[in-house]
């Protein structure tokens, strides 16, 4: 099983993270984390390091969910959706909750996972 979904486009990357960002909300997420690898790298290492940015993805009621089925599943949450620049254009990627929630082994967590993974899926297909 592969942990992401992914999905290659053309055009600019920032406008790029725009309709990545509105195809969330159009699912019921917000972006609680915005982090930008490159300038980090920059930053921190004095590296030059390709476009990337990670944004941390939440949807509250199904995050709700989630922590009432599990108190421990913050330490997996937000989803994290990647938009990157590669040599066949910039890619967008997204975590596959249900590949993440097997490692956790609670059933009451499958149904609030495949509900995640539909609205993730949903927002790479639309892209």
């Amino acid at each position: 099983m592969t942990y992401h979904f992914s999905k290659t486009l053309d055009g600019d990357f920032d406008a790029i993270v725009d309709r990545v960002t509105a195809a969330l909300k159009a699912q019921g997420f917000g972006i609680l984390t915005d982090i930008d690898v490159a300038a980090t790298l920059k930053k921190k290492l004095d590296v030059d390091f390709h476009k990337y940015r990670i944004l941390g993805a939440c949807n509250p009621p199904l995050a709700y969910q989630a922590l009432q089925a599990e108190d421990k599943i913050g330490a997996m949450l937000p989803c994290n959706v990647v938009v990157q620049e590669t040599d066949a254009g910039i890619e967008v990627s997204a975590v596959d909750p249900v590949a993440s929630m097997q490692a956790v082994e609670n059933p009451k967590l499958d149904d609030v996972a495949q509900t995640v993974r539909a609205k993730l899926k949903s927002v790479i297909e639309t892209l």
